[in-house]
């Protein structure tokens, strides 16, 4: 609700809104058009760190479905100690997240699998560090087994923080350029839950072409 207070504050305003939270708003076809009829530029929703959980679980998926290895399971555990954690200790608050972290992994492979993502617990004494656990099952050439266990640890702040100042930037061209709705390229590169999704070198390859005027939005 509170993020949805002020997507409605953005639009009496005038102002551009950006998304970072796990709440459903640039992608959402209701809000896109409230924005493009207040010919306002809208991006979003649930930032995507720079080096985190989801940008590296997609990556990895993609390139096992590239190089031909058949996908037969995966889950993703992420526990932290800071409020974000502390937050979804709420079921209700969780729903969202665990939906956006999921459809964007999921949007990387072309057939259904058994799949788990999500926050997993909130450890008080990690402060603002996450660490993740990516456990990957596939089978290659010859139906021979292959898996990947994989741990990262991040101060998770600092990871959101430079996405952030390119989906700021990248909105104030658009308002330059006075394009509203929705932000298709800076949306699928700094957020978990874009209106498209598309493999990140995509998504960056058409952040920049819009950066450079080659692509409206």
């Amino acid at each position: 609700r509170a993020s949805q207070f002020y997507a409605e504050k953005c639009l009496d305003a005038g102002v551009c809104f950006i998304n970072a939270i796990p709440v459903f708003i640039a992608s959402m076809p209701k809000w896109q058009q409230s924005f493009q009829n207040r010919n306002l530029p809208c991006a979003g929703d649930d930032v995507m760190s720079q080096l985190g959980a989801t940008v590296l679980h997609k990556t990895l998926v993609k390139l096992f479905v590239d190089r031909g290895v058949k996908i037969d399971e995966t889950y993703q555990l992420n526990i932290g100690g800071d409020m974000d954690f502390y937050n979804m200790l709420d079921e209700e608050r969780l729903e969202d997240k665990r939906i956006s972290k999921t459809s964007a992994v999921e949007a990387m492979i072309p057939y259904p699998i058994p799949m788990r993502i999500g926050p997993s617990d909130f450890v008080r004494f990690l402060e603002n560090d996450k660490i993740c656990y990516i456990s990957m099952k596939g089978r290659y050439f010859g139906n021979i087994p292959v898996e990947l266990d994989l741990k990262l640890r991040v101060v998770d702040a600092y990871n959101s923080a430079g996405v952030m100042i390119d989906a700021i930037r990248g909105a104030k061209l658009a308002l330059d350029r006075n394009i509203s709705g929705p932000l298709e390229s800076i949306s699928a590169y700094c957020f978990k839950h874009p209106p498209v999704q598309m493999p990140y070198s995509q998504a960056k390859a058409n952040f920049i072409e819009f950066v450079e005027g080659k692509r409206e939005r």
